[in-house]
């Protein structure tokens, strides 16, 4: 498979657009801005993971890792799993060309209308009919899809079991993968699922739909250049209006140890945690931004969670590709949902997903449980084998509810920090741990909340799915952005004035948790502003898949 990256040696200093990230926000973004004509840059701090070289092996998976705390930093910067120790909660982010697609359940979700119902979104997302757009864009390019085979899969029946026990609506769930051999949007071919469980390790069969190989090669094959191993560490208003990025160099020759590159218009698509960051120290540096940038931060509601030594097998640690075993099923990470729905109060609602773990972290499994009492079950393990022991009744689940979008993001030390005292005592934990429990011991099992807790990662809350930030709003006095994505001028004479040229378009934009994987959202607000960016620039694109060529 071609690379679609170009060497660092290769950038130029000045571009029409620089997208910095390349994830959903970005891959949409480059995508439609290249089809417009556009000198485009994409810059990824992460590097480029092709199908096939994905970590499959816990040694590799271990060697992917970059874990980051107040008074730790270990692993490559350009680790593909990034790992976040907060004081009052974690956040795994993906680090590679695609973002976090690349590793990921790629559960593809839209949340319930009463979701957009909340004054926190500014009123023009509800008016002017794109963000429904938006949304039919981003169905047509990720191609959501339930597993025809969903009702086979032993982890998806032991969740219905409870949910038809629990008087609970169990339901397949859309995946952002491919279950037959397909011509994707971008006119690539991608292969067909095996069911191999591995989706959030990364997809070496081809089948998942991520960024990389959607949106980015789309912007690749209309004159869009990317750029892996480059980290925007800030970025300044020239006096000319135009933008200047300060980039580091993060490849290990350090050929380009840090420089400077320039664009009229700049788009923040790095993440939750890349955009809101970059903001903060041009915030510190004399830009005029909200004084609301980095509040609002939410976790989604989410949480990761186990079932041990249920009644009946779950089959939910995946296998890899090429296949550690023969004959055996996994399914993607997500085959089916439980739902729990409350038609008088929104924040009750919760959906439960069967999940699975990456094949790489068998070998470790035991190990991660021995701190909780279950040790015989656990040493059991070693000697059989977590597909035949005690794992082979191990559940996992994926979570997600509502929460206050209390957290705060602040600089400490010129690093990224998320201030959020009362994270752990959020009313959704209470919600979530009460009926998991009840999901879990139906089934036989003991409810596990955090197989870790007695280690490094002690008793905080986690979350894979941070939002928040750079949260729009309908002017600067309550939010970051406006409902284009627009940064506000909290300098100017008007409170809805913007700066020229510069965007943040990613998670970072959203005020509220969603209650569904985030990710369908995501591309759909990228899909609505780029249609709006298109609108106020005089230009145009088509936003038809492309062809297969």
């Amino acid at each position: 498979m071609t690379r679609l990256s170009k060497p660092l040696s290769e950038i130029k200093p000045c571009y029409d657009v620089i997208i910095v990230g390349s994830g959903y926000g970005g891959g949409v973004s480059a995508s439609r801005l290249a089809r417009t004509g556009k000198r485009v840059a994409v810059l990824e701090r992460g590097r480029e993971v092709l199908t096939g070289e994905f970590p499959n092996r816990f040694p590799d998976l271990k060697n992917e890792l970059q874990v980051t705390g107040k008074s730790v930093r270990t692993g490559s910067p350009t680790g593909l799993y990034d790992v976040r120790l907060g004081e009052h909660m974690h956040i795994l982010v993906g680090c590679g060309l695609g973002g976090g697609s690349l590793v990921n359940a790629g559960v593809a979700l839209r949340p319930t209308a009463r979701v957009f119902e909340d004054h926190a979104w500014p009123e023009e997302l509800r008016q002017d009919g794109w963000l429904q757009e938006g949304y039919v864009r981003a169905q047509n390019w990720l191609r959501p899809a339930k597993d025809p085979r969903a009702a086979s899969m032993t982890k998806f029946n032991a969740l219905k079991t409870a949910a038809d026990r629990l008087g609970h609506a169990m339901v397949e769930t859309p995946v952002a993968v491919s279950f037959s051999e397909t011509i994707n949007a971008a006119g690539r071919t991608q292969a067909a699922c095996t069911s191999c469980g591995d989706c959030c390790a990364g997809c070496n069969v081809g089948a998942k739909t991520t960024v990389a190989v959607t949106y980015l090669p789309d912007a690749v094959a209309h004159g869009a250049e990317l750029f892996t191993h480059a980290k925007v560490s800030s970025l300044e208003k020239q006096s000319d209006g135009t933008w200047q990025l300060h980039v580091e160099d993060l490849r290990k020759d350090g050929q380009k140890e840090g420089f400077k590159l320039s664009a009229p218009v700049i788009i923040l698509a790095a993440g939750t945690l890349g955009s809101t960051e970059i903001l903060l120290r041009a915030a510190a540096k004399g830009l005029a931004v909200s004084d609301r940038l980095g509040h609002r931060f939410s976790a989604n509601g989410d949480i990761i969670a186990f079932g041990y030594g249920l009644k009946a097998k779950v089959n939910a640690v995946g296998i890899g590709h090429p296949p550690k075993l023969e004959d055996f099923a996994v399914g993607p990470s997500v085959t089916g949902q439980l739902e729990v729905r409350d038609a008088e109060t929104l924040e009750n609602e919760l959906t439960v997903q069967d999940g699975a773990l990456p094949s790489a972290l068998a070998p470790i499994l035991p190990v991660m449980f021995v701190p909780n009492g279950r040790i015989l079950g656990a040493l059991k393990s070693l000697v059989s084998g977590v597909y035949r022991g005690p794992f082979a009744h191990l559940q996992t689940i994926f979570a997600v509810s509502h929460d206050s979008a209390s957290g705060r993001f602040i600089l400490d030390s010129d690093r990224l920090s998320l201030s959020w005292p009362g994270a752990k005592d959020e009313p959704v934990y209470t919600r979530i741990d009460a009926a998991l429990a009840q999901i879990v011991g139906d089934a036989g099992g003991s409810y596990v909340k955090n197989p870790l807790a007695g280690t490094v990662m002690g008793h905080q809350p986690a979350t894979a799915h941070p939002l928040g930030g750079c949260s729009m709003a309908e002017d600067c006095t309550t939010g970051v952005v406006n409902h284009k994505g627009q940064v506000f001028d909290a300098g100017a004479s008007g409170s809805t004035d913007v700066h020229r040229g510069l965007y943040v378009i990613d998670g970072s934009i959203i005020p509220r948790s969603l209650g569904v994987n985030p990710l369908l959202t995501i591309t759909a607000l990228a899909e609505r502003a780029m249609a709006h960016f298109a609108t106020d620039h005089d230009l145009s694109f088509s936003a038809e898949p492309a062809k297969a060529s």
